[in-house]
């Protein structure tokens, strides 16, 4: 694989990193404003999924980064 595709997917995992994260925070916060006593489960419901999906792109990064050279 050339070095240019490497980083190319590594720079799409980081993208789809952020695009993940960021519709679990609006999604998590959308449902705390219709539901706000399950607010507590929500957000640490959220945050470790979030956490999930950071680690996953991590590991995408570095894979990315490792065969662009």
């Amino acid at each position: 694989m050339g070095a240019g595709l490497g980083a190319i997917g590594a720079g799409l995992a980081a993208l789809a990193a952020g695009i993940g994260v960021g519709l679990i925070g609006s999604k998590a916060v959308e449902s705390m404003a219709r539901q706000p006593e399950m607010a507590g489960t929500l957000f640490t419901n959220s945050l470790v999924l979030a956490a999930l999906v950071e680690g996953a792109a991590i590991f995408a990064i570095v894979v990315g980064l490792l065969a662009a050279g």
